[in-house]
């Protein structure tokens, strides 16, 4: 058991998520000037600067402050999506943007809000990757994936970025997690919030901009 935990500890890849963060901060360039905080490019400046030192404090062993920056990068990008979203609710009685508008601000958000998500599953559950890398398999958090109930994976198999990111994904196009069981209670209240936001994307501005083309 002991080299199997040695074994496993470090072995989570950390750079998905970064990608997945630096995404969201480049593809949130696109959103309609009047919908950004600031210019448009201060979310990936604010990304980076947290995520490139987080990176090179990981490597050198300082897992918490890691922890710490990932957990601040998170907020912000959840701050600015929230924002946005937000505020291009609050012009839609004005009718003050086109359908085009409309649509290329639900092409932005919606794919930020699965990537979002995604990465808070990914920080929260089971300790975060730190907390999972000392462990040689995942047995307990708050996300039961399939893979923990199968008698050749259970007790060896950890959770990786994409298994968040299907959790996210298919939370944001069912509005339900599908496979995987929710266990605890702070995973029931983001993904409520994930599908809420993902409704109100489709809905009211999705659908709305189609139906005024």
């Amino acid at each position: 058991m002991g080299a199997a935990k040695t074994q496993k500890r470090g072995q989570e890849p950390r750079w998905p998520a970064l990608l997945a963060i630096v995404t969201v901060g480049l593809v949130n360039t696109a959103l309609p000037g009047y919908l950004a905080i600031g210019p448009r490019w201060l979310l990936i400046a604010v990304v980076l600067a947290l995520e490139v030192p987080a990176m090179v404090l990981h490597r050198r062993g300082y897992h918490w402050v890691n922890q710490a920056l990932g957990y601040a990068a998170s907020g912000v990008i959840t701050g600015f999506l929230g924002w946005s979203l937000a505020l291009l609710i609050w012009r839609l009685p004005t009718h003050k943007d086109t359908p085009l508008e409309m649509l290329r601000a639900a092409a932005v958000m919606w794919p930020s809000n699965v990537l979002v998500f995604a990465m808070w599953y990914w920080r929260l559950d089971g300790g975060g990757p730190a907390g999972r890398d000392k462990l040689p398999g995942h047995t307990e958090g708050a996300f039961l994936f399939p893979q923990m109930n199968l008698d050749w994976t259970r007790g060896k198999w950890s959770p990786r970025f994409l298994d968040y990111l299907f959790l996210a994904f298919n939370t944001s196009t069912a509005l339900s997690p599908t496979d995987t069981a929710i266990l605890g209670r702070w995973a029931k209240v983001l993904v409520m919030t994930q599908a809420s936001i993902s409704l109100l994307i489709i809905i009211l501005l999705a659908a709305r901009a189609v139906n005024t083309l």
